[in-house]
């Protein structure tokens, strides 16, 4: 099975090269992907998949049959929305979208699905189960997952993979970490009521911004000395807007922000604890407090198993060399967390980096991938598809 999957991959890297740089060239925003999801729907179509459209708003589904006796389905989701920043490089294929761009690797994502997809069409007499292509929008916003489950795009499956390019991984070599490979990531909003007074009598006042300050300093005073230092929590606060004038004291604070968690329980209690430091020392300056605390995505966490077939099919297609075991998590999310509360999951990290030159990191201007990475994509995961219903109980 393996060399026939990578006879096919070659015959159609060309093709997926040209398939990449057309997505790079019209990228679109998070929940915009319209003329994105045509096209993938049209190359779907024709590698003879059943296509549903306009599943999670702009997401698209290619259900490809197996001709085995195993009625379980496997899933592969990869997403396919850019990001609002103006492209520094100069490709051929560069952006052609003002201000748009594939900087975080999304067109490379979904060339990879379409590539899995077409080498897996031609052996899909040889699958014993079933694959459902997801192609998701609005991962970048944290939406796009939320929408495809609420669309129905869960049921039936049993398992499912999903990939993410990574700069500081070479080209040729797949990224494994099992359990815990992303962080949660949760929204927080901070304001702050106090009293309005001449800035050279705060004494009659009650300063908003001077205990916002008291706010955030113990905010990340008591990560250090409540919680546990094995369990890391990233609290940053990213917006602050108050104050009217330089002799006026403050009556009114807002602050915005971002919390990052690893362990469940952690997680679990961050909402409280958040709550009860802010509201303890507004009370005791008397100003009085609103905490919105909003939940975001869960940890991606890989499923023991399926981590396993990811790791395997990448020894058994590419060498022991190219399989990199990640020693840590990121502290980055990723809504494929959410399909992970239907069912097993497992997330790899693909190689993009070159070897003799700049690799500039996700979400930059200057982000980059070598191509070469796209036929060790597809080939790992086409491969670790077919070993899925093999090793999967």
């Amino acid at each position: 099975m393996l060399a026939e999957i990578k006879k096919s991959a070659e015959k159609f890297a060309p093709r997926l090269i040209e398939i990449r740089r057309h997505l790079h060239a019209h990228p679109e925003l998070s929940g915009e992907e319209h003329q994105t999801s045509a096209y993938i729907a049209g190359v779907l179509s024709s590698c003879g998949l059943n296509v549903t459209e306009a599943v999670g708003k702009t997401g698209v589904i290619g259900d490809l049959a197996g001709s085995g006796s195993d009625s379980r389905t496997l899933a592969i989701r990869t997403d396919m929305d850019a990001l609002p920043i103006q492209e520094h490089l100069e490709l051929d294929f560069a952006s052609r979208q003002p201000g748009i761009m594939h900087a975080c690797g999304h067109d490379v994502h979904a060339t990879l699905g379409l590539g899995t997809a077409m080498v897996l069409s031609q052996l899909s007499g040889k699958l014993p189960g079933n694959i459902r292509f997801l192609f998701q929008p609005a991962e970048e916003i944290a939406l796009g997952a939320k929408w495809m489950v609420e669309d129905g795009v869960m049921e039936g499956v049993d398992a499912i993979y999903g990939v993410h390019v990574f700069p500081s991984i070479p080209v040729r070599r797949v990224g494994i970490r099992y359990g815990a490979l992303t962080s949660a990531a949760d929204e927080l909003e901070i304001v702050i009521q106090g009293e309005s007074g001449h800035g050279a009598r705060p004494h009659q006042a009650i300063d908003a911004i001077w205990i916002a300050s008291q706010v955030i300093t113990t905010l990340q005073q008591a990560i250090s000395r409540t919680q546990n230092p094995l369990h890391p929590i990233v609290l940053s606060i990213g917006q602050i807007e108050g104050g009217r004038a330089p002799n006026i004291i403050a009556d009114y604070v807002r602050m915005v922000g971002t919390v990052r968690s690893l362990h469940p329980e952690s997680h679990a209690n961050l909402p409280q604890w958040v709550e009860n430091i802010v509201q303890g020392i507004c009370q005791t300056y008397g100003a009085k407090c609103q905490v919105n605390y909003r939940r975001g995505v869960p940890s991606v966490h890989n499923d023991q198993i399926l981590t396993q077939i990811i790791e395997t099919a990448t020894r058994e297609a590419w060498g022991d060399d190219s399989v990199q075991i990640l020693p840590d998590p990121s502290l980055g999310a990723e809504d494929f967390a959410i399909y992970l509360d239907k069912v097993p999951g497992c997330m790899f990290r693909l190689g993009v980096g070159h070897q003799n030159k700049t690799n500039y990191p996700l979400h930059h201007p200057k982000f980059e991938v070598d191509e070469d990475a796209i036929l060790t994509g597809v080939v790992t995961m086409a491969y670790a598809a077919c070993k899925y219903w093999q090793v999967a109980a």
